[in-house]
């Protein structure tokens, strides 16, 4: 196994970790506790795989220079919601949720981008919709989910962190 292939390896399992940490975190109750500690694991490992994924673009740049576009926008976007969480900005909340919601849209791109082509089902689309589905789908359900904690004394309340 060279370099390359270790770096890789490495990358698909922060990728897994990323997605899995991401999903447990969004079907969390939004309080202290899981959903801040695998916000946590999620935003860490969103970073670590951006790292490998700029670093793996720049080494077969010819082939998978769209991986380091990817990293560097979802990635962006994951900082984002989180500075917005932390610094508690003027309607922090809403901004936290388009920001990490974001960031997982870009994530489960870059993954179908990759091996959409492998997935039962999502094998039968052109290979150019991997590139938008994810978007297509995840854009509302952002709309939806940030409508829902719409800053009111209730969600305040909904929300202790």
């Amino acid at each position: 196994m060279d370099l390359f292939e270790v770096i890789l390896s490495i990358h698909i399992g922060l990728g897994m970790i990323c997605l899995l940490s991401g999903m447990v975190s969004m079907l969390a109750a939004k309080k202290k506790g899981r959903h801040t500690k695998w916000g946590e694991v999620y935003h860490g490992s969103y970073g670590a795989l951006a790292a490998t994924a700029i670093i793996l673009a720049i080494w077969k740049w010819n082939e998978i220079a769209y991986l380091f576009y990817i990293a560097v926008f979802s990635y962006g976007l994951a900082i984002y919601g989180y500075v917005a969480r932390k610094q508690k900005w003027k309607s922090w909340l809403q901004h936290h949720i388009r920001g990490m919601l974001g960031s997982y849209i870009g994530a489960v791109t870059a993954l179908l981008v990759n091996i959409g082509d492998s997935i039962p089902l999502l094998n039968k689309l052109p290979d150019l919709s991997y590139w938008f589905l994810p978007t297509i789908i995840g854009s509302p359900l952002i709309y939806i989910v940030a409508r829902r904690y719409r800053k009111t004394s209730s969600v305040l309340k909904k929300i202790p962190y």
